[in-house]
């Protein structure tokens, strides 16, 4: 890993690069009748890029909505940090430092890129209403030293040009980079991104994916994501599990889950 600048992440939480930092044990999540998810167990280790792929309707989006607590399984169990989680709500899992970003942009259209990246520090402000309101004292040291963090993430993102422009006036690149800001702003251990790629053209998905990778390597933010386009699962993802009809179906490195059957079946669209 690559240290040289950590100082937009969070402090450590004891657990060792490479160490399980999230498990997902035999889960399975049912919409009435419907199985999105069956009896599927994979894990997510400190440090790494986890890919999330399978074809549509294979229950990715459904896999992340559990792990930060939009869903809650019917069976099985998450762990988090070595603790098993019981219905966490979404906030309650960003305040345990994870983050997501969604497959449909997701921002305040009419507000600036600063403070669209701004709103991702919420959590972690400390001052109250009353203080906020009348924005004295201790409550505009802390904007100010809240301010300088997204600084940082602008800086790092490239986006300096646009930082006070209405996002909603910003072509849709520009528009997700924005939104893996706001997400870096929580400063997470764990970044949920949810098809970060989708309606790019080429030179933006490779300015997306060098930032993927500088986030992983300079700040050592674990992420897991979820993309359609291979050739990026290839060169990002240290691990990749494959989903396919709520089931998994592979899952280890890059090249051997490239290279079996099931998963060629699986997006070739072979009958099962």
């Amino acid at each position: 890993m690559n240290a040289h600048d950590t100082s937009l992440h969070a402090a450590g939480d004891g657990i060792a690069m490479g160490e399980e930092l999230l498990s997902v044990d035999n889960v399975t999540l049912r919409f009435g009748g419907v199985t999105a998810i069956e009896d599927i167990s994979f894990d997510i280790l400190k440090g790494e890029i986890r890919a999330i792929i399978g074809p549509n309707g294979a229950g990715k989006t459904s896999m992340l909505n559990v792990i930060n607590g939009f869903y809650h399984p019917q069976e099985g169990t998450i762990r988090w940090r070595g603790e098993t989680r019981t219905k966490m709500k979404p906030y309650e899992a960003a305040a345990s430092g994870i983050a997501r970003t969604f497959q449909n942009v997701a921002l305040f259209t009419g507000m600036s890129t600063l403070d669209n990246i701004m709103s991702g520090r919420s959590l972690k402000m400390k001052s109250n209403f009353l203080t906020q309101l009348f924005y004295y004292g201790p409550a505009r040291n802390e904007e100010i030293e809240h301010r300088k963090k997204v600084e940082e993430i602008i800086d790092f993102l490239e986006i300096q040009h646009i930082r006070r422009q209405p996002v909603g006036k910003l072509p849709y690149g520009l528009q997700k980079r924005v939104e893996l800001g706001r997400a870096l702003a929580l400063e997470p251990d764990l970044l949920l991104l949810d098809e970060p790629m989708a309606g790019m053209n080429l030179e933006e998905k490779e300015d997306m994916s060098r930032f993927i990778v500088e986030v992983n390597r300079q700040f050592g933010t674990t992420i897991a994501l979820i993309e359609h386009d291979m050739g990026v699962v290839m060169d990002l993802a240290d691990r990749v599990v494959v989903l396919d009809y709520g089931k998994k179906i592979a899952d280890g490195e890059p090249a051997a889950v490239q290279a079996s059957q099931e998963v060629i079946d699986a997006y070739l669209g072979v009958p099962h």
